[in-house]
């Protein structure tokens, strides 16, 4: 981002400097231009068709005029090529559409052009060229167009890293694309160039003619050939995210490789993933600012609201190409300064199941090829979202209890395991307690009032432990009416409270029951109470498996035999 200082810095260079430089150019030039304005006019047309067909890498253009402005200059002197370059400069900014906040382009690219005109054109008088001499078939003739020719490549592209570096503060590469690219260009259209310059001098204004069209189509097949290059490298790019995508097991980790691949590829300033909630609005799963990292931790829009809303009311994209097209789209929650919108829908099968927007500041941001990567994208986003889910979903069943929804003993066993073997020597200090729970006279209850009834409470128990212990503790259904809870960090006296607490809970709330299978249809009220074991980590055990034997072994012996409802631990129960 280009500071204020700096756009005022820079107008201020070019009223000082870019008179200067045309007025040096007038005074340099002794080539006498009356009779041929027809024939400049010429020109300027031919770098002016020219101009249209640029390539922007890096955000920089680059239009194969070079030679055409070596041609200009050997004809007709420095004020013309550099007043028709002016010209040509002009003519490819406007067809740019540069918008208010890139007005400073058009000094930058006026200055930076008259200065590469005028150091080559020293250059050229340097090494001895002679406008008036049109000496062209002897070594001499050819050594200050060749120094000239030099000039302009290595000029140009000291300037535009100085302004990558110093201006856009831009990690600078010398070897690029811009550079690859102008080189490549360089040594096919300055041949062409001097070939124009030489016929121009031999048979006069028809030369324009007889090369314009091969000019014009080889900045064409540039541009071409540079489109095709980047939409390769594009489409590569997103079957590699695509194949990312697929191997991704979780709906968090599928968002987070989405979103950080999107902004290494499209040129964006926001994006945002919305997902569908229940069909009735959207909801932002994830955001990204590139420039400020900023973020946005909750976000909901309806149907129809800015632009992700709309184009899930209407199921199809949007594309902005400037804040005149989407006007009547007012929404607090763009941000200020939009440009250019891209917005697509994320589809899986028939339905809509979320939106992927992207915001740029800048006009003309986006292209008919971003919107193709993007479509592609957001076809593999909806496939790899459901294929995580389904995971995710499969995973859950096979972790959970089905009836409580706790986690089953095999997984608890191996989350527990996993516990203890990431534990390094500076964490052997660490205390660890495990509670182990039975429901007293549980069959008694299931005889009385059924099994249904019996599956009521279990669930109601499960809800007690979650909320006493669901912030902090790992919990597990152990199995038929016995729950296990790990308590990482929590040492002997604090699960010794916590386990009383959770006894009382238990004993002096009684547990509501619809599903009996007594008499009367009224809703009854069962009381139950609860043995627990305890044991401690590592006073009690060096191992999970002795800690959750050394917790049941307590509960059974210390708490069970002893008359149930109470808690026992197992250092105690050993010592007694």
């Amino acid at each position: 981002m280009i500071t204020r200082r700096k756009i005022y810095t820079l107008w201020f260079i070019w009223l000082l400097i870019w008179p200067l430089l045309l007025w040096l150019s007038y005074e340099y030039s002794s080539i006498n231009i009356e009779g041929q304005w027809i024939d400049i006019f010429l020109f300027a047309v031919f770098m002016c068709i020219v101009a249209l067909f640029p390539l922007t890498i890096n955000n920089n253009p680059i239009f194969f005029i070079n030679g055409i402005s070596m041609a200009v200059f050997l004809s007709f002197g420095l004020i013309v090529e550099t007043i028709l370059t002016q010209l040509t400069i002009l003519t490819l900014l406007l067809n740019l559409k540069i918008g208010k906040k890139e007005l400073y382009r058009f000094p930058l690219n006026m200055l930076m052009f008259a200065i590469v005109s005028f150091i080559s054109a020293n250059v050229f008088w340097l090494l001895g060229g002679d406008h008036q001499a049109k000496n062209y078939h002897s070594l001499n003739g050819l050594i200050p167009i060749l120094g000239y020719v030099i000039t302009v490549f290595v000029t140009n592209q000291l300037i535009l890293k100085l302004l990558q570096r110093y201006l856009h503060k831009q990690k600078v590469k010398i070897f690029d694309k811009g550079l690859f690219w102008e080189a490549a260009s360089s040594l096919l259209v300055l041949p062409v160039g001097f070939v124009l310059f030489v016929l121009f001098t031999e048979i006069g204004r028809e030369a324009i003619f007889y090369l314009g069209i091969p000019f014009i189509s080889i900045s064409i097949i540039f541009k071409l050939l540079y489109s095709y290059q980047e939409i390769n490298r594009y489409l590569k790019r997103t079957g590699e995210i695509g194949h990312q995508l697929t191997k991704r097991l979780e709906v968090n980790e599928v968002y987070n490789v989405f979103i950080s691949e999107l902004d290494r590829i499209l040129p964006m300033d926001f994006a945002y993933i919305y997902v569908v909630v229940d069909n009735q609005y959207l909801e932002l799963v994830r955001f990204v600012d590139t420039k400020n990292n900023s973020m946005l931790n909750s976000d909901y829009i309806e149907r129809n609201e800015a632009f992700s809303g709309k184009v899930w009311a209407t199921r199809k994209p949007i594309m902005y190409s400037s804040s005149t097209e989407w006007g009547p789209i007012n929404n607090p929650k763009i941000p200020v300064g939009t440009e250019s919108i891209l917005s697509l829908p994320v589809e899986y099968g028939d339905s809509i199941t979320g939106v992927v927007t992207l915001v740029s500041k800048k006009r003309k941001a986006f292209d008919k090829s971003h919107f193709r990567i993007l479509d592609i994208l957001t076809n593999y986003l909806g496939v790899a979202i459901e294929n995580a889910k389904n995971y995710e979903d499969t995973k859950a069943k096979s972790e959970r209890d089905s009836l409580t929804q706790l986690y089953n003993y095999r997984y608890f066993e191996s989350a527990l395991n996993n516990h203890f073997n990431k534990l390094t020597d500076m964490d052997d200090g660490e205390k660890s307690s495990l509670l182990l729970l039975d429901l007293d006279h549980f069959k008694a209850i299931n005889d009385r009032y059924g099994h249904e009834a019996g599956n009521e409470i279990l669930c109601q128990v499960a809800n007690r432990l979650i909320v006493q212990f669901g912030d902090f503790g790992l919990i597990a259904r152990y199995g038929g009416e016995e729950f296990v809870v790990f308590l990482p960090g929590i040492d002997l006296p604090q699960a010794s409270k916590l386990a009383e607490s959770l006894r009382k809970n238990i004993e002096g709330i009684s547990f509501p029951v619809e599903k009996h299978i007594l008499n009367h249809c009224e809703k009854v009220e069962v009381s139950v109470t609860a043995s627990i074991g305890i044991a401690t980590y590592p006073l009690d055990c060096e191992s999970p498996s002795e800690l959750i034997r050394h917790a049941d072994r307590a509960m059974y012996i210390g708490a069970k035999r002893k008359g149930r409802n109470r808690v026992a631990v197992y250092g105690e129960f050993q010592t007694s």
